[in-house]
């Protein structure tokens, strides 16, 4: 079925205690991840969800969770490392600390996919302006790191309109086949489902 009809079947699932997110599965064919490292940032139409974020700054910000290099010490301790890295969903740095941002959480927050990088995460300069438009575009961003051939992503919850999630399906699937090698022809086949449901096989995306 159509990805309208699709979450029309969705919308008839019993409704639980919590706002259900939904996931875009997308199964893949005919690629070698070991070869290839396919990543994306794709930035949707409406925000997904609420992201947890945490800055790398040199004072203490108001609009952020705020790590300045005078805390960089503290996080040597790799329990209290990987408790930071868990707690947030995505970090922003000022460029002139990324070196001792790398050097210090670089070992954890590379492998989670968290580092700050020139496409997301790094500003230019400590102002307000530069904090709230960088957050701003995380709110809208979604992450794509191609660990194995099925790729399951969060693009909303059921309590968004319709005509919304089916926004950021088109525009995450479509981000997803841009970022492989072959496009269309590595795609297996299309799923959505709410955190509880069963997944629906999407046609025609």
């Amino acid at each position: 079925m159509d990805v309208k009809n699709a979450l029309e079947e969705l919308s008839k699932e019993k409704k639980r205690k919590f706002s259900q997110s939904l996931d875009l599965i997308v199964n893949l064919k005919g690629i070698d991840l070991r070869r290839e490292n396919i990543n994306a940032i794709i930035s949707v139409p409406h925000k997904p969800k609420d992201k947890k974020v945490c800055g790398f700054m040199d004072k203490k910000s108001d609009l952020v969770d705020t790590i300045t290099k005078l805390d960089f010490p503290k996080y040597k301790d790799k329990k209290t490392l990987k408790n930071l890295v868990k707690k947030y969903d995505f970090f922003i740095a000022i460029a002139p600390l990324m070196p001792s941002v790398a050097t210090t959480f670089g070992k954890i927050l590379g492998p989670a996919g968290k580092m700050p990088s020139p496409q997301l995460g790094i500003i230019n300069q400590e102002s307000s302006d530069a904090i709230n438009h960088e957050l701003s575009k995380i709110s809208k961003s979604i992450k794509i790191r191609v660990k194995e051939t099925s790729i399951k992503v969060s693009i909303g919850n059921e309590a968004m309109p319709q005509d919304q999630l089916m926004d950021n399906i088109r525009t995450v699937f479509n981000g997803i086949v841009n970022a492989l090698p072959k496009k269309k022809d590595n795609i297996k086949n299309v799923m959505v489902k709410y955190t509880m449901s069963k997944p629906i096989k999407v046609e025609g995306m």
